[in-house]
């Protein structure tokens, strides 16, 4: 099914770009600026390139088009994730993770990113990212030895930190809301997400020196009961995720501080996680 939905997709990205309909730079910053992106933001974003539409230049246009509304002052983030399924089967059978030749699974526009000269990278096995921009060394410089890959010393912690953004372009928050798991690695969590197996992975470093971390995955039985999308409601209630169109991607804008905050509060007070979103006893099953 997916294939067929592919090829689909495809043929009609394909007439788009033969009609000369593609989406340019110019018309990518305007949106942008309307769904909230200002100067000196410092932007998370999770992409999925061909639900926007054709873009004229590819993914180096909307990476452009994303750095140029930013300007020098803010700082772009995208995940450069290298596994493409699960991350407890994807350690199972790795090698070693290499800060500069393991590539990234989350789409074109995050591998052309992590290739752009000056674009640092976290170097954590499962869940690194890449930022550049005047922040670029702030959210990346302290991923490693964290035994989980979600803490205050993670690039998605020091987003909330930084009162930064989380573009959700053509995702959702079931495929790629990662910053849900700020919340498991900030409180004692009661629910048993990790694996009980803990991995030593070998690491590589910029300059190719050696050296292993110790990490732990996702718990693949409790992945499968997430629910994230069921969250939105409460993050649109309380004000911290905006819904706009880019191109013909439905996107969302998120407050990162105000998620993160938000997420503390409906745990505290209602049990609400990816796991229980309507709260511990279904409370807010009709209210949400």
């Amino acid at each position: 099914m997916k294939s067929a939905k592919k090829k689909v997709r495809n043929r009609e990205l394909q007439q788009q770009a033969e009609s000369n309909k593609g989406y340019s730079q110019e018309y990518l910053e305007s949106e942008l600026k309307k769904i909230g992106i200002q100067a000196g933001d410092h932007v998370l974003v999770h992409s999925a390139l061909s639900k926007i539409g054709y873009i004229n230049g590819g993914a180096q246009t909307l990476v452009n088009a994303l750095l140029k509304v930013i300007t020098e002052q803010g700082t772009l983030l995208m995940p450069s994730f290298p596994a493409s399924g699960r991350n407890k089967d994807y350690l199972e059978q790795l090698d070693a993770f290499d800060i500069k030749n393991t590539p990234s699974q989350m789409g074109k526009a995050t591998e052309i990113f992590r290739l752009m000269s000056g674009v640092k990278r976290s170097f954590h096995p499962t869940d690194p990212v890449c930022a550049y921009g005047s922040e670029a060394d702030y959210f990346t410089n302290s991923h490693f030895g964290e035994i989980t890959p979600y803490t205050e010393n993670s690039p998605f912690r020091k987003l909330c930190n930084k009162n930064g953004k989380i573009l959700m372009l053509g995702t959702t928050l079931n495929g790629a809301g990662t910053n849900l798991h700020t919340l498991e690695d900030a409180v004692d969590f009661k629910y048993p997400v990790y694996d009980d197996k803990v991995f030593e992975v070998k690491m590589i470093d910029a300059t190719g020196a050696v050296s292993s971390m110790k990490t732990k995955v996702h718990n693949p039985v409790y992945s499968a009961k997430r629910n994230c999308d069921a969250l939105k409601p409460i993050f649109e209630k309380e004000g911290v995720l905006k819904n706009g169109m880019i191109g013909e991607a439905n996107s969302m804008l998120i407050i990162a501080n105000g998620m993160f905050n938000v997420m503390l509060n409906y745990y505290k007070n209602y049990g609400v996680t990816m796991y229980t979103p309507y709260g511990e006893h279904q409370q807010l099953k009709t209210k949400a």
